[in-house]
């Protein structure tokens, strides 16, 4: 039955483990938890990944538009002079136009001297050149002025004229004008310039490789330096994911409402149709079109989806550790305060035991001293009842000692060449009056041929003679003892069996456990160290071999050790 004692000290343990240890972690795993709620239902992940689309995107059109009015202004630099011949004009249009191969066409409005306007060579249509002529002709007759005076207000004196248009083929095609005017001629004449981007290099080539430029990067790296922390506001690893996932844009057409994404305008490589997670309108010089953009395979829900249940998996295999922890730990406790019990248990035992001889040779000693024993044959009795109980306080002090020795790893086997079977008979002879004595019928088998080998005779003979003494002492009804060597194959088989009390299956591999006593009554009340058996293995396996034990409650139990013929040809500590 447990102490109070015993009780209270792992009550302490359990507690100072559960305010020192478990506690906080399970404080710091519930915040966590609850954490990863409110992301998942806030859905801040794919939050995260928008804002930072978005901030993908504003940066995106923001080259789109720098690189359009970088190639605008160096057209706008090699216009022919006011002062040229028209012939003169046209040639430098010629020129520009060979250049610059992503304009279309360019031309000139001048209220007093007219309009003039070229084409690429590779395609000149003149019903497209007469179409244009009217139209800019009208145009700039009436708005001109308007637009002179409008321009030389702004940093940049140039503006747009955007939007889908009918096509040479008769479809749709979208063209962007740049319309500017040259300020040091001052606002007294209408003085116009401008070029047409064509749509086919827009298409093919201005749009696909600023696209691919921007897909190139990964996500964060466009971000400046707060946008670039969005990744580890959500945890101190950090949403990774989504700065490692391959991203895909593309351009549409997106006039006000109207916004078609399955008809795009051009794509980077990797766009597999759909549409985009975030989108972006862009403003001149493409307005009308609209920029987009989402990852390739897969999407910000998905991988808010994937980073929750991957942190919702760590917070469980967490509280599964922290669990599993608290239960070994629990048990280690246990362990510990039982091994303490079985400790105090075994210092009372020994007490015990070496009392018992100590007071039966101090008796008899005294006895003799006195000389109240006059016959010899009693004198001679109770010299051997001296022997015997000096005998078993020398065993018990040996096993103490080797025991002491083997706890702090200096105990030493002296493996000699040994005959074996004698030093069974000779280990069973000593004790065969102790045996006769109590009752026991000794049964006894010695193979012949054993052949010698290298063992600690001492050490061989004590772990026989605590097995004999555990037959002795666990044997309440039939009084049956059976030694038994023989060999089997390459290996040497020495069996004790008794007819006792026997050992239950659970506590069969506990029993070789130093001071573990199993919990039988007799057991209990039959003094011991428990030490026994724990010593047996050790000198079993410091001699290459293996100790089993076959039992059945009430019926008896066999000790059967197993050495192998080949010693091993180590003779020192173990």
């Amino acid at each position: 039955m447990r102490s109070r004692r015993e009780v209270n000290t792992r009550f302490r343990l359990v507690l100072t483990l559960g305010v020192a240890v478990v506690l906080p972690a399970l404080t710091l795993i519930v915040v966590n938890f609850q954490h990863v709620k409110s992301i998942q239902r806030d859905k801040k992940v794919e939050a995260l990944i928008h804002r930072d689309f978005q901030y993908l995107l504003s940066n995106s059109a923001k080259k789109i538009s720098t690189k359009a009015f970088e190639l605008t202004e160096d057209a706008k630099a090699a216009f022919p002079s006011d002062t040229d011949s028209d012939d003169e004009k046209r040639r430098k249009f010629d020129l520009l136009l060979e250049k610059n191969p992503w304009f279309a066409h360019a031309f000139l409005y001048d209220s007093k001297k007219g309009l003039i306007i070229e084409q690429q060579r590779s395609h000149k249509d003149e019903k497209e050149i007469a179409i244009l002529n009217k139209m800019y002709s009208a145009w700039f007759g009436i708005e001109g002025p308007f637009l002179v005076d409008q321009l030389c207000k702004k940093p940049k004196p140039i503006m747009w004229n955007s939007g889908e248009s009918e096509g040479p083929d008769g479809g749709s095609t979208y063209i962007s004008t740049g319309i500017f005017t040259f300020p040091q001629l001052g606002k007294d004449r209408t003085v116009l310039g401008g070029v047409s981007f064509d749509p086919a290099y827009l298409k093919q080539k201005f749009f696909p490789q600023l696209l691919e430029e921007s897909t190139s990067l990964k996500l964060n790296d466009d971000t400046g330096p707060n946008e670039a922390q969005s990744f580890y506001e959500l945890t101190s690893q950090g949403l990774k994911e989504h700065e490692e996932q391959r991203l895909a844009m593309l351009v549409y057409p997106a006039d006000g409402l109207k916004a078609e994404p399955d008809r795009p305008f051009a794509t980077s490589a990797g766009w597999n149709g759909g549409k985009p997670e975030v989108s972006l309108n862009l403003d001149t010089p493409f307005r009308g079109l609209a920029l987009g953009v989402k990852f390739q395979g897969t999407t910000a829900q998905a991988i808010g989806n994937r980073w929750v249940f991957q942190s919702f998996l760590i917070l469980g295999v967490l509280s599964v550790l922290m669990i599993g922890g608290l239960v070994l730990t629990y048990r280690s406790v246990n362990k510990q305060v039982a091994l303490a019990r079985l400790k105090s248990d075994f210092v009372s035992n020994v007490s015990h035991e070496l009392r018992t001889p100590l007071a039966l040779i101090r008796l008899y000693a005294e006895t003799l001293e006195l000389g109240r024993i006059t016959k010899d044959e009693k004198k001679n009795e109770y010299y051997s009842i001296i022997r015997k109980e000096s005998e078993r306080l020398t065993a018990l002090i040996n096993n103490i000692l080797d025991f002491s020795r083997i706890e702090a790893g200096r105990k030493e086997y002296d493996f000699r060449e040994t005959d074996i079977a004698e030093l069974v008979r000779n280990t069973l002879d000593s004790y065969r009056y102790q045996i006769e004595q109590q009752g026991f019928a000794l049964e006894e088998q010695i193979d012949p041929g054993i052949p010698r080998m290298k063992v600690d005779r001492e050490a061989i003979a004590r772990a026989l003679v605590n097995l004999v003494n555990n037959a002795l002492k666990y044997s309440d009804r039939e009084k049956f003892l059976g030694v038994k060597l023989y060999r089997d194959n390459a290996v040497l088989k020495l069996e004790v069996s008794d007819r006792g009390i026997g050992i239950e299956r659970n506590e069969q591999a506990r029993i070789f456990e130093k001071f573990y006593r199993t919990c039988d009554p007799l057991v209990h009340n039959t003094k011991g160290s428990g030490l026994g058996l724990s010593l047996v293995r050790h000198i079993t396996h410091a001699h290459g071999g293996d100790v089993e034990v076959e039992s059945t409650p009430g019926s008896g139990s066999k000790f059967t050790l197993s050495l192998p013929l080949v010693q091993p040809d180590t003779a020192g500590g173990i």
